[in-house]
């Protein structure tokens, strides 16, 4: 494990409860031969199995913690980078995220999954709108995030997003063929919620029996998922991939595979909070989406990987 860096004297935090230390911590991940993919997909259309011999060829650092909102804030700052929901002037929301005042004024939703709403002025600084804020959730996973955006921060830290083969390698541990990173059984039978997903009758009513309700959770909350050391690889927020997203894997190679040649949306791994085990059971090591590249929701985020061979090239450190 990689510890941190701390900021520089003259930080000026934005708020009083924007966290003392960095939350850009990394773990290292082996390379190895794993079974990428599944031979009992859940969800057929989204390309989840077969399971197939894949090898990792070299070592490579990861993200412990999905990127915070603490941490894209520095990259902000230090770049005044704009995202694309900022560009756009809005972004998508699920509807039971928001307070009603701003639900009711919202006109534009997606057709065929109503839940989800098109709000002005939210963005990764304001997840449920103009009128929200990060105070308070500076630990929070970043959100509202496009795969530009966080390609454009991963180049910034000297790393890049993890390929799909490289983030289920890292999500499966030296566990082998198992659904989730800790093993077979989502709620293991000490009843200790080990992922941030939705409980209760999907889109109606989260029941947050795992201690959280339309929210993301703190990106260390529920305790590590796996031997690597790494939290929230499921649940929480849907994390991007470097790969193009194609349903068939025949032209894939068995040694560091990176997706499909072609197509233009990108692959998403692990499922949020918003993903429930009947309507969209994606909170599992071997389950996968994809989204267009400008997409942006405030479900979505990412972790970085880093070569072993490269520094940790934060710039300047706060």
């Amino acid at each position: 494990m990689r510890q941190g860096h701390k900021y520089e004297p003259e930080f000026n935090p934005p708020d009083e409860t924007f966290p003392k230390e960095r939350w850009n911590k990394e773990v290292l991940i082996p390379k190895g031969d794993f079974v990428f993919g599944t031979d009992s997909p859940v969800l057929e259309d989204d390309g989840e199995g077969p399971a197939r011999e894949a090898r990792i060829t070299r070592d490579f650092y990861m993200d412990m913690y999905e990127v915070t909102n603490s941490e894209f804030w520095i990259f902000v700052q230090k770049t005044s980078y704009k995202t694309e929901a900022e560009k756009f002037g809005n972004s998508y929301v699920f509807d039971l995220c928001l307070p009603k005042e701003v639900l009711d004024s919202a006109d534009q939703m997606v057709q065929a999954a109503p839940w989800w709403v098109m709000i002005n002025g939210a963005d990764w600084a304001h997840p449920e709108g103009p009128t929200s804020s990060l105070r308070g959730r500076w630990t929070h996973p970043v959100v509202h995030v496009s795969h530009g955006d966080a390609e454009r921060y991963c180049k910034w830290a000297g790393k890049r997003l993890p390929t799909e083969a490289e983030w289920e390698r890292a999500a499966r541990g030296k566990l082998v063929s198992k659904d989730f990173p800790w093993g077979d059984d989502l709620l293991p039978s000490d009843s200790v919620f080990r992922a941030n997903y939705w409980q209760g009758e999907f889109p109606d009513e989260d029941t947050g029996a795992d201690g959280f309700t339309y929210s993301p959770a703190p990106v260390d909350a529920l305790g590590a998922q796996n031997e690597f050391g790494l939290f929230n690889m499921i649940g929480n927020v849907w994390e991007w991939t470097g790969d193009k997203f194609a349903r068939y894997h025949t032209h894939e190679p068995r040694d560091d595979p990176a997706g499909s040649p072609r197509g233009t949306e990108r692959v998403k791994k692990g499922g949020s909070f918003l993903s429930d085990t009947e309507h969209s059971y994606r909170i599992r090591n071997a389950a996968r989406h994809h989204n267009s590249p400008d997409s942006s929701t405030n479900d979505m985020g990412f972790r970085c990987v880093r070569e072993t061979k490269k520094p940790n090239a934060y710039k300047k450190t706060m």
